[in-house]
């Protein structure tokens, strides 16, 4: 058997189960109801210390 059918065997069979497996994992990885906290707090980062209004001169920049 050469090298590139070997390759491809391999890549149609094994290679889509462990990537499947990768992508479901990944998916419930991200998707964990117990994880909403702490992406929620991840979200609001930039808006953290956004309450002082900006005045006249910092309009200006």
């Amino acid at each position: 058997m050469e090298t590139y059918s070997l390759l491809r065997e391999f890549a149609d069979s094994w290679m889509l189960l462990v990537m499947f497996s990768v992508f479901v994992g990944v998916a419930i990885w991200v998707f964990r109801p117990w994880a909403r906290d702490m992406y929620r707090d991840t979200a609001e980062i930039p808006f953290r210390h956004d309450d002082a209004p900006m005045g006249p001169e910092e309009d200006q920049k």
